[in-house]
C-alpha cells in the first residue's frame, strides 16, 4: 500500500529526483487487518456491556465504574511485561499472538459467566490482560516497519483500519441481538468466532522481525532506564496525567443515554458516532502530526474531549449528542496513534515494545483510577456536577502540558 507524498526536486541543478512516494508497509496493513477484525469482536462486547451491566444486572454508577476501571486498568499489570518479553525474546509476533488468542477465549468466558458480576469481572480482567500483552509488541511492529518521518501516517492508517472494526462491531451486535431476540450470550459467542479469525490472520500474514539481539541491551535495568531520558519521561508522565482526567468511553455513552433519554435499543449505535469521525480523521491527523508536530496534535485532541464534556452538560438540544460524539471521535483520532508516533522515536529499536508499553501502562493505570473516581463522583454528586468537574480537571492539565517546553517528536 502506498500513499503519495509530493516532494520537490531541483531539476535545473541536475540533482537526482528523490522518491515521490512514502510507503506504508505491507506489515502495517496486515496488522491493520488483524486489528480491524479484532475490533469487530471487541466492540460487539463493548457496545452491549454497559447496557447489560447497568440496565440488565442493575449496577449503580460506582459499581459500574469499578468494573469499567478494571476493564481499562487490567492491561497495566502486563503491558510492560509483555513488551519487555517481546523485546528480550525478539518475538514480537508471538507475544502479540498470545494476547490476541487470550482475548478471543475470554469471549467464551463471558458466555459461561452468565449473570455473575464477579465472574464477569474476572473474565474482563483476563480479556484486558490479553490486550495488554499484545498492544506493545503490535505497536512496536508498526513502528519498526515504518519510515521514521512517516510514523504518524503509518499509525493513522493502522488506527483507521482498526476503527472500521470499531464501526462495524456495534452494527453486528445489534444484528445478533435482533436475530437472537435479545440474547447477550449469542453476542458473546459470535464475538469469539470473529476474534478467532483475527488470530488466524495474524498467524498467516504478519511478519515478525527475525534476527539475533543483545539480551543485555533489553534487560530490566535498561527498560527502567528509559525513564531517565527527559523527553521520554515527559511524554510518559503527561500521558498518564491526561489519562487521569479522561472520562471513559462507556461513561460518555451512559451520560448521553441518560441526558437525552435514548432508548436502550439504540444504545449500541452511540459508539458509531465516535468511530465514524475517528475513521475519517485518523489518517489526516496522523499526517498533520508528522508535519506540524505530534505533541500539539495530541494536546489538541484532549481539547476536543473537554469541549465534548462541556456540551454534555449543556441544554438538551437534539443536535448536541451528534456534536459531542463528533468531538469524541476527534479526540481519539488526534491522540491514540499520535501518542505512539511521538513516543516511538524516543526509544531505541531494541526496546521499542518495552518503551511503548511503559507509556501505555501509565495511561492504563490512570484511566483505571479515572473510571473509579468518576463513578464515585456521579454517585455522590449526580451526573452534571461530575461531568463539569471532569471537564475542569482536563482543561487544567491540558493547559499545564501546553505551557511546558514542547516535546520534539
Amino acid at each position: 500500500m502506498y500513499i503519495a507524498a509530493s516532494r520537490t526536486s531541483d531539476v535545473a541543478s541536475g540533482t537526482d529526483r528523490k522518491p515521490a512516494l512514502k510507503r506504508v508497509s505491507a506489515n502495517v496493513v496486515a496488522l491493520g487487518m488483524v486489528s480491524l477484525v479484532t475490533d469487530v469482536s471487541s466492540e460487539m462486547v463493548t457496545a452491549v456491556l454497559p447496557l447489560y451491566l447497568v440496565l440488565g444486572l442493575g449496577l449503580n454508577p460506582l459499581q459500574f465504574g469499578l468494573l469499567d476501571g478494571l476493564y481499562a486498568g487490567a492491561t497495566a499489570v502486563v503491558r510492560v511485561f509483555g513488551g519487555h518479553l517481546a523485546d528480550r525474546w525478539r518475538r514480537l509476533k508471538a507475544v502479540a499472538g498470545f494476547g490476541y488468542g487470550l482475548s478471543a477465549v475470554c469471549k467464551l468466558g463471558l458466555v459461561a459467566a452468565g449473570s455473575s458480576v464477579t465472574a464477569i469481572g474476572l473474565v474482563l480482567a483476563a480479556d484486558r490482560t490479553g490486550k495488554g500483552l499484545r498492544t506493545g509488541p503490535r505497536d512496536a511492529l508498526i513502528s519498526l516497519s515504518s519510515e521514521p518521518a512517516a510514523l504518524g501516517r503509518s499509525f493513522g492508517v493502522h488506527r483507521a483500519m482498526d476503527t472500521v472494526g470499531a464501526f462495524l462491531g456495534p452494527l453486528v451486535a445489534m444484528a445478533v441481538l435482533a436475530v437472537s431476540l435479545g440474547s447477550y450470550s449469542s453476542v458473546f459467542f459470535t464475538s469469539f468466532c470473529v476474534a478467532a479469525i483475527a488470530v488466524l490472520l495474524l498467524a498467516l500474514f504478519v511478519r515478525d522481525r527475525p534476527g539475533s539481539v543483545d539480551r543485555a541491551a533489553v534487560s530490566a535495568r535498561a527498560a527502567f532506564g528509559l525513564l531517565k531520558q527527559r523527553d521520554f519521561r515527559r511524554v510518559a508522565l503527561w500521558a498518564a496525567l491526561l489519562g487521569l482526567v479522561t472520562v471513559g468511553d462507556s461513561f460518555v455513552y451512559l451520560v448521553l443515554q441518560r441526558r437525552w433519554e435514548i432508548a436502550a435499543t439504540y444504545f449500541p449505535l452511540l459508539p458509531l458516532g465516535t468511530a465514524g469521525v475517528y475513521l475519517l480523521l485518523a489518517v489526516p491527523l496522523g499526517k498533520l502530526a508528522d508535519r506540524v508536530g505530534r505533541w500539539p496534535v495530541f494536546l489538541g485532541g484532549h481539547v476536543a474531549l473537554c469541549l465534548a464534556l462541556v456540551l454534555l452538560c449543556g441544554p438538551a438540544y437534539a443536535a448536541l449528542p451528534v456534536v459531542a460524539l463528533g468531538l469524541h471521535g476527534v479526540f481519539y483520532a488526534a491522540t491514540d496513534g499520535v501518542l505512539m508516533a511521538a513516543a516511538g522515536p524516543l526509544v531505541p529499536a531494541a526496546l521499542r515494545a518495552t518503551g511503548l508499553a511503559v507509556v501505555q501502562t501509565g495511561q492504563a493505570v490512570a484511566r483505571m483510577l479515572s473510571s473509579v473516581l468518576f463513578g464515585l463522583a456521579w454517585t455522590l454528586w449526580d451526573l452534571r456536577p461530575a461531568v463539569l468537574v471532569a471537564a475542569g480537571g482536563l482543561a487544567a492539565v491540558v493547559l499545564a502540558a501546553a505551557l511546558v517546553k514542547p516535546v520534539r517528536p
